[in-house]
């Protein structure tokens, strides 16, 4: 039952607003409000949205694009939007802790991905937003922890993919976060030179 809903609620991140979607013995039913249709998915397809490989996945996505149940891209955040999101987050490591924010990821970080592969002019705008507000912002200031988480988020609610790092230096001892995506990092993986190697890798919400 649990993997059910799972499933579900991957399914209803990525539909259209028009669009809902409703269990049924034999898989799921999406009903197209603004189109007045319906269509079907077997409980094989549900599960393979939220379940399969990343092929399985973008394949299913692809279809509901073309069916027009999903939009083919997300709106970009808007540049407001970034620094609510990276102060937002800031604010929930502060209060929760790293480690429990990075396990609930799952709860902000959807699995599902576009048929696309992300665009690097896309991520790079990305990251020099963040960047601007972190560096502007006295609570921010900076921190690796908050950009990485916060960019991490934003790529995945938009359906790209993106690794979430955490790294360690040993002389002296230090932590750094960053998030890989298109060959960029968001912050970068070895700022002022110092190499940090990677402990934690997180490729889908809190896995």
């Amino acid at each position: 039952m649990a993997d059910d809903t799972d499933a579900l609620v991957a399914m209803a991140s990525i539909l259209s607003p028009h669009c809902r979607v409703t269990r049924m013995s034999s898989g799921a039913l999406i009903a197209d409000w603004k189109r007045t249709r319906f269509l079907g998915m077997t409980t094989t397809d549900v599960h393979r949205l939220s379940e399969g490989s990343r092929e399985e996945r973008a394949e299913l996505v692809a279809c509901l694009v073309r069916a027009g149940c999903a939009p083919h891209r997300r709106e970009r955040y808007s540049d407001v939007g970034i620094g609510l999101w990276l102060r937002g987050v800031h604010l929930l490591i502060r209060t929760m802790g790293f480690g429990r924010v990075l396990r609930m990821l799952s709860l902000a970080a959807p699995d599902y991905v576009r048929a696309d592969l992300p665009d690097a002019d896309e991520v790079g705008r990305l990251k020099a937003a963040v960047q601007s507000h972190s560096r502007r912002s006295w609570l921010v200031n900076g921190d690796c922890k908050s950009e990485a988480v916060t960019a991490f988020v934003l790529l995945r609610r938009c359906g790209l993919k993106a690794v979430l790092h955490v790294g360690v230096r040993e002389h002296p001892f230090a932590l750094h976060a960053w998030t890989s995506s298109a060959g960029l990092c968001i912050p970068d993986a070895d700022p002022r030179g110092h190499a940090f190697t990677p402990v934690l890798a997180i490729d889908r919400g809190g896995q």
